[in-house]
């Protein structure tokens, strides 16, 4: 594991699938406000890019990823998942993409990148099919998203 370096809250997903791509909207909107973010984080669309994102996490010192997971629940519910939980979570992945981020983890696990503190909030998506915009619980759910991933972050570096 790795220790020190910058804080970083990572988005993933597909913005061309509806709420699939609830991770890069949360993402989006915590870069649109850096104050309220712990200094020197980095907030990243990492879209679908997969594996080609392990040299960044391979960098941080804490990390809050943001997806869009199914585990069955309600449109829009927040689920929060911490380190190696985060493995079982992803197992059952809900679109391509996770797959990928999947690997990300324990490709970064394996060669001992991962940081010390990873949290996974993941959010039910109600609907994945083409379309841009989320749907209504999806969209709803972000603020509390967005409160989540900060908290989580300060709660890492605080230690």
């Amino acid at each position: 594991m790795t220790s020190g370096g910058f804080p970083l809250v990572l988005g993933v997903g597909n913005v061309l699938l509806q709420d699939e791509g609830v991770g890069v909207a949360v993402a989006r909107l915590l870069s649109d406000d850096p104050g309220s973010l712990p200094p020197e984080t980095r907030v990243v669309d990492g879209g679908t890019l997969g594996l080609d994102l392990l040299p960044l996490i391979a960098d941080s010192g804490a990390m809050v990823l943001i997806d869009a997971v199914s585990l069955g629940r309600a449109p829009g519910t927040i689920t929060v998942l911490r380190d190696g939980e985060i493995h079982g979570a992803l197992a059952g992945h809900v679109s391509p993409h996770q797959v990928g981020v999947s690997d990300l983890v324990a490709a970064a696990r394996l060669m001992g990148q991962l940081p010390d503190h990873v949290t996974l909030v993941g959010i039910q998506p109600g609907t994945i099919a083409i379309g841009l915009d989320l749907t209504a619980a999806v969209a709803a759910a972000v603020p509390e998203a967005m409160a989540i991933a900060r908290a989580e972050l300060a709660a890492a570096i605080a230690g």
